[in-house]
Order: C-alpha cells, then sequence, then structure tokens
C-alpha cells in the first residue's frame, strides 16, 4: 500500500490555503523548516491527519522535544507549532509510516538550530542509534538542510551536512525530505542516494511512498 506524504519547505504555498490541500489528499504533512508556524497550524487544522515537522535555521529555538536530547535550543525556548509534532532528533510512527528528523543548517552566523559539521555528526549518530534500537525500518527522513554534495550550495549558509551521507546509508530510508537550498528557475531535479529519493521539498512537494 501507498502512501501520500506532502511535504513544505521555507515558502508559504498559497495554494496550500485554498483547495489544493484538500485535492492532493495526503496522509501526512512534514515540515522542513523555516516556515512560520501560524502556517503549519494552518495546515494541520484543516488536513485530518499528522504533521510532523523538523525547524530550520530562520526558526525561533525550540524546547527539546525529549528531555534526552543534547541540542542548542537553550534556556527559555518555544514549544513549536501547536497541533504539530516536532520530531527534531526523533523517530514518530504516522500514518503507518516511521518518520525520523534532523532540523537546523550549518552554522554560519549566531542563531538557534545551526550546527558545526562535527555536532550534526553527534546528533546523526544519536538518531541512528535510536533507530537500531526499535528494530525496526525508517520510511522517511526530513531535515532541513541537504546532504552533502547532494542539493546544497557552494556559499557558507547552505553547505549540506556530511553526516547525512552514513544516516542514509545506514537507514535507507525510502525518501529523504529537504528544504533550505532555494532554486531560481527550474525545480532542482530529485537525486538518489543509493535506494534513497533525495527530494527539495520548496514549496511543497507530494510524494507517494
Amino acid at each position: 500500500m501507498t502512501l501520500r506524504v506532502l511535504a513544505v519547505a521555507d515558502e508559504v504555498a498559497d495554494a496550500l490555503y485554498g483547495d489544493t490541500l484538500e485535492q492532493l489528499k495526503p496522509d501526512v504533512i512534514v515540515g522542513c523548516g523555516d516556515l512560520p508556524f501560524e502556517y503549519l497550524e494552518n495546515l494541520v487544522s484543516r488536513f485530518n491527519g499528522p504533521l510532523l515537522y523538523v525547524p530550520g535555521n530562520h526558526d525561533a529555538a525550540l524546547r527539546p522535544p525529549d528531555p534526552d536530547w543534547v541540542g542548542l535550543s537553550g534556556e527559555g525556548a518555544g514549544v513549536g507549532a501547536a497541533g504539530c509534532v516536532n520530531v527534531d532528533g526523533r523517530i514518530e510512527a504516522a500514518a503507518g509510516l516511521r518518520i525520523a528528523g534532523l532540523g537546523g543548517s550549518i552554522r554560519y552566523r549566531p542563531g538557534p538550530n545551526q550546527y558545526t559539521q562535527r555536532q550534526m555528526r553527534f546528533r546523526a549518530l544519536r538518531l541512528e542509534i535510536r533507530a537500531r534500537l526499535m528494530r525496526r525500518p525508517v520510511d522517511v527522513l526530513i531535515s532541513h538542510s541537504p546532504p552533502a554534495g547532494h542539493g546544497d550550495a557552494d556559499d557558507p549558509a547552505h553547505i549540506g551536512f556530511s553526516a547525512y551521507l552514513r544516516l542514509i546509508a545506514t537507514l535507507a530510508p525510502k525518501v529523504m525530505f529537504h528544504g533550505h537550498v532555494r532554486h531560481y528557475g527550474p525545480k532542482a531535479a530529485d537525486r538518489r542516494i543509493g535506494t534513497t529519493l533525495i527530494v527539495n521539498a520548496i514549496p511543497y512537494r507530494l510524494i507517494e511512498v
């Protein structure tokens, strides 16, 4: 059985405020960061299903969804989008899929949700360990940034994470959605790493899994 995953990222799509959301008939929505929480809340309020998301580098610091998670959120962090599930550093079951998430971008200036390559290696390793302990496959991986060399850019703010290459090879999700890197003009082609389809979700993409 195939399930329809609607991924959104970085840009508010006016079309999804109208009939398009109902016409797409997704089973689950995933957010890949840098979207107003009000937008995610609007989507989930009009959608009879779950919405899972990770924060982007332009999002506010969020309270860690897991008290054991080591991140950069800090004291006074917000709670995120109401009615939606923050899966940053976690794996959640939703609509018959197992969805894992890692938010944030490469650290290029002061601010929340930014990590060095070394910090992201640590975060990705913890997610990998969690997946192995669950002993069940991950179907979908969502992130804000792309894997290094697969849809990223050369400027300091849009370099991808090398840790994602190992994570994808280990977890072998069917699809990885990301945002962060905008393309002006024709949409960037989807890519593959092994059996995993790599999809830039800006502003939204619907993929059957």
